[in-house]
């Protein structure tokens, strides 16, 4: 279905029916992805955005839910969802799993809106009763969801980051980590997750988030995109040591290009709506390690494409991708 675009040696998706258009580029060539680029998402999103229940059920008919984290992930992030999602909870009984997820889901995004991304020291008694407040809904409704829809990955996901943010301990954590990897082995969102829980500035040590990234990623098929969770450790690792040429090394340079040419540049991986993201944890983790080839082939696929996240961890997201789009 997807072919190689051959003459420049990029990879890139063959022309694809549910792609959105590419919106007006800024001056420097780029552009902030939309709906993870598609425009099934997009009319989720939409109706999501309207509160209409029944219109977001028919939207969702193309998607699963229970297991995939980035559909999921945009209604998280959408506000106002908070506003009428639990009605659909209350009174569609026939679908509550389905609402009582979304809910789950948008009370963990709205409680860190709440808490905001500042320090803990810094974050006032207000915030963290709100935080609270919203991440105790959170964590019924997600628990919910999933005794009602045992197979789902993605409530215990999301249960993973309430847990975190409730300080509910190593040993609740943990058991949660193992639901999710029971229902998929392979998920990188969970891997992504448990990631993040594993940095010192979460209580775990130095060393032991990328330890854990390198034996993930031992097990990855080729093509799977499994390979982020090196591209993430890296960052990560980055972030932590808040040295800008922390990772500008041949030995971390020669392992971000074997995890992208194992995952995200093999020819079996899956371009699925929102691989961009995929692609941008590359872009970042490739960029800040200096490294200059494989760099190249992730932007020239993206062609301009940016998804906010992990550019995040700069002050101005878009203009460091734009910055190193240009460079590369």
């Amino acid at each position: 279905m997807f072919g190689r675009l051959f003459g420049r040696g990029e990879e890139r998706p063959a022309a694809d029916p549910h792609a959105l258009p590419v919106p007006r580029r800024r001056r420097d060539g780029t552009y902030t992805l939309r709906a993870l680029g598609d425009t099934r998402v997009l009319a989720l999103v939409e109706a999501a955005d309207a509160g209409d229940w029944d219109a977001v059920k028919a939207a969702l008919a193309p998607f699963d839910l229970g297991r995939d984290h980035q559909v999921l992930g945009e209604l998280a992030d959408l506000d106002g969802v908070q506003d009428w999602i639990v009605r659909a909870v209350e009174e569609d009984k026939e679908h509550r799993a389905t609402a009582l997820l979304i809910s789950g889901t948008r009370h963990v995004s709205w409680g860190w809106e709440a808490r905001t991304a500042a320090r803990a020291v810094d974050v006032t008694q207000e915030q963290w009763r709100i935080f609270h407040e919203r991440l105790r809904i959170a964590e019924e409704h997600l628990l919910e969801a999933a005794e009602l829809r045992p197979d789902w990955v993605t409530p215990w996901r999301r249960l993973l980051t309430s847990g975190r943010g409730m300080s509910l301990g190593r040993a609740v954590n943990e058991t949660r980590l193992d639901a999710a990897l029971r229902r998929d082995p392979l998920d990188l969102e969970t891997h992504l997750e448990w990631l993040s829980q594993l940095q010192p500035r979460w209580g775990g040590e130095p060393g032991q988030a990328l330890a854990y990234a390198q034996e993930v990623f031992a097990r990855a098929p080729h093509g799977h995109r499994l390979g982020c969770v090196i591209a993430m450790a890296y960052i990560e690792e980055w972030v932590e040591a808040d040295r800008g040429d922390y990772l500008e090394t041949d030995e971390i340079r020669a392992q971000l290009r074997e995890a992208a040419d194992h995952s995200i540049l093999h020819p079996a991986y899956v371009w699925r709506p929102g691989w961009q993201h995929d692609f941008n944890m590359f872009a970042m983790a490739l960029s800040l390690a200096g490294e200059r080839h494989t760099v190249r082939r992730v932007f020239r696929t993206l062609d301009g494409a940016c998804t906010t996240w992990p550019w995040t961890y700069f002050a101005e997201p878009e203009k460091q991708f734009a910055r190193h789009h240009r460079k590369a």
